[in-house]
């Protein structure tokens, strides 16, 4: 199993030590190893990528469309991340891509109160742009 580089962009250290990919789906591919599986959060479904991939419908800006869907998606990501590559990727990779990775560091273990600054320490001081997006965090539960 090859892990991504965790001092590479847009890779973040989740509490257990998994390691997740955030991007934008806008910006070109980084280099190195693929994704082995990828949550795509967009309004519209996305190219195929060539790589198992998930995506969860979930307007720029707004919220995901089916909950529960984004919910088990998220817990996908997070089971994977502990063998595989995982990527959560949206269109510029900050708003829904944020709020995502603070749902996956509450289901590896983080309060929700502490997520959102855990990622915007680590991943983007952009991360989860939106009033909603934010209260979603901050009602998601690991359980």
């Amino acid at each position: 199993m090859t892990t991504w580089n965790p001092s590479a962009p847009g890779v973040l250290r989740l509490p257990s030590g998994r390691l997740v990919r955030g991007r934008g789906l806008r910006h070109p591919l980084p280099a190195g190893p693929l994704p082995e599986f990828a949550v795509h959060l967009r309004g519209r479904r996305p190219p195929e990528p060539g790589w198992p991939s998930t995506w969860v419908r979930w307007p720029d800006f707004w919220l995901p469309l089916d909950p529960a869907a984004a919910t088990a998606a998220f817990r996908e990501a997070w089971r994977r991340a502990a063998t595989e590559r995982v990527e959560i990727a949206c269109g510029g990779g900050r708003g829904r891509t944020g709020t995502a990775l603070a749902c996956l560091a509450i289901l590896d273990g983080l309060p929700p109160a502490d997520a959102i600054p855990f990622v915007r320490a680590n991943y983007s001081r952009h991360a989860v742009e939106t009033p909603w997006q934010r209260r979603f965090v901050t009602h998601f539960t690991a359980h």
